[in-house]
């Protein structure tokens, strides 16, 4: 029960990583909180986590601000503070460069850039108020190494590598850690939509020979937002089946 009672608010919850994610929290005692725009599956979701814990879901659009504001002005109403931060949200629109249409880069920098600027400038002044908090944001190694036809979602999981180290340097005097987990080639729905090929190849590329499941970063979130990392604080958490050797 590493988590027990704290408040942790998780974004794009409502498959894949964060659910499994709100999954592993509510198991380690947690008070999940967690967000989506798809209203649909958040509401399946949640469903399926009522037996675990207390939880509870909000549809929200990261890249509306007052929707937000909104959304943590509610979760403080009703928990009186937010002790994690989990910006997990992200989407892909892949193409070549020459080939990428401005809307793509635009959408994917407003969910997976300016949603965890946003989620986080909105949850940092609770944190602060009581000195202490963990804000833990969803990289990649593709933010680490680039990727083949991954312009606008390379630049954004770089982009949060750099929000993450900047944020350690401001909030950690202030009793707030700030750390990123960068998934390798993670088993999600993001992945199902992947010719078999593509997925041998990236099996291949992995010296462990396997894809990761969500559970995989759901631990190293798990750990992060724990007492046994106190001492972290602006690290970026490599989870990848040893893929950036």
């Amino acid at each position: 029960m590493r988590v027990k009672d704290k408040v942790v608010v998780i974004t794009g919850g409502a498959r894949g990583i964060g659910k499994a994610t709100a999954e592993k929290f509510l198991e380690e005692g947690a008070r999940v909180v967690f967000c989506d725009r798809d209203a649909e599956a958040g509401r399946e979701t949640l469903e399926e986590l009522r037996s675990l814990g207390p939880v509870s879901f909000y549809p929200v659009d990261v890249t509306a601000e007052e929707d937000i504001l909104d959304f943590i002005g509610k979760v403080v109403e009703v928990h009186d503070r937010v002790d994690v931060l989990i910006n997990n949200a992200g989407i892909t629109m892949d193409g070549l460069l020459t080939k990428l249409a401005e809307e793509a880069w635009h959408k994917v920098l407003a969910v997976n850039l300016t949603g965890v600027f946003l989620c986080t400038k909105a949850v940092a002044p609770f944190m602060i108020e009581r000195g202490r908090g963990v804000i833990l944001n969803a990289s990649s190694v593709v933010g680490l190494y680039g990727n083949f036809g991954q312009t606008n979602y390379a630049a954004t999981k770089a982009g949060v590598i750099g929000l993450t180290r900047t944020w350690a340097k401001e909030l950690g005097p202030k009793g707030i850690r700030v750390n990123a987990v960068a998934p390798g080639f993670i088993a999600t729905d993001m992945t199902a939509k992947v010719p078999e090929k593509i997925l041998e190849r990236m099996r291949e590329q992995t010296p462990l020979r396997t894809l990761g499941r969500p559970e995989d970063i759901a631990s190293a979130y798990l750990f992060l937002a724990s007492d046994e990392a106190r001492y972290i604080n602006g690290a970026v958490l490599s989870v990848d089946g040893g893929l950036v050797l």
